[in-house]
């Protein structure tokens, strides 16, 4: 299958129009998405603003998850069909075999002795009825390992992904601090003390800004008054 180019900037805008006119475009992998078939189709569901990294978001066809893509791993370019395998000609038919008739000899049936008494059979011996063997659990039913990370970007911000198995299926979305925090508390006290240890330290850092800022706005507003405004 021939390698398919990525979405460009007219191409996003265009999507964008499409799902604010209320319709659901579809789009297709290329080569670059990761844990994707490349020429699998998937629904578009929205287009985030700003545009910055994996802004668009699919549910690929056959499958109920919302996932994030960038615009270099999906494409409006529809793959052609498959080609079915070529089916072999049928074998040409076998030349009918002569079959020779051979009459059999029959000798003359000898005289049969009496039959001797039958002797008595022995007791039948009751067995165990066997043990069903035990069934091994099917590689279907077993449940996949699912990891969830969540990673603190620095000034107070956060953002989880979810791996299924080896396969990706929540990119790193930004999650509220608060959010964080409520979460980080149902855990373990070790990983709650962490998380709050992270986040003060992030509202020290807002502090100090904000204070600073206070602090700029109360030089300039007497800058203005010595202005005479």
């Amino acid at each position: 299958m021939a390698k398919k180019s990525g979405l460009s900037a007219e191409d996003v805008d265009s999507l964008r129009s499409q799902l604010n006119e209320g319709t659901t475009p579809m789009v297709w992998f290329t080569a670059a998405a990761v844990g994707m078939e490349e020429g699998r189709s998937a629904k578009l569901l929205a287009v985030t603003d700003p545009p910055e990294g994996d802004f668009i978001q699919v549910r690929p066809t056959g499958s109920k998850d919302e996932m994030s893509f960038s615009p270099a791993e999906l494409t409006l370019e529809k793959p052609p069909p498959r080609k079915k395998p070529a089916t072999p000609p049928p074998a040409p038919p076998e030349p009918p075999r002569q079959t020779e008739i051979i009459h059999p000899y029959v000798p003359e049936a000898p005289v049969k002795p009496a039959a001797p008494k039958p002797k008595p059979a022995p007791a039948p011996v009751e067995q165990a009825p066997a043990k069903p063997a035990a069934r091994k659990p099917s590689a279907k039913n077993a449940v996949p390992e699912v990891t969830v990370t969540l990673v603190s970007v620095g000034e107070g911000e956060w953002t989880v992904e979810v791996l299924q198995g080896t396969r990706k299926t929540v990119r790193p979305t930004p999650v509220p601090p608060g959010s964080v925090a409520q979460a980080a508390k149902l855990l373990t006290p070790e990983v709650a003390e962490i998380v709050e240890g992270v986040l003060n330290a992030a509202r020290a850092q807002q502090l100090a800004r904000v204070e600073q800022l206070r602090a700029e706005l109360e030089a300039a507003q007497k800058a203005l008054d010595d202005l005479g405004a």
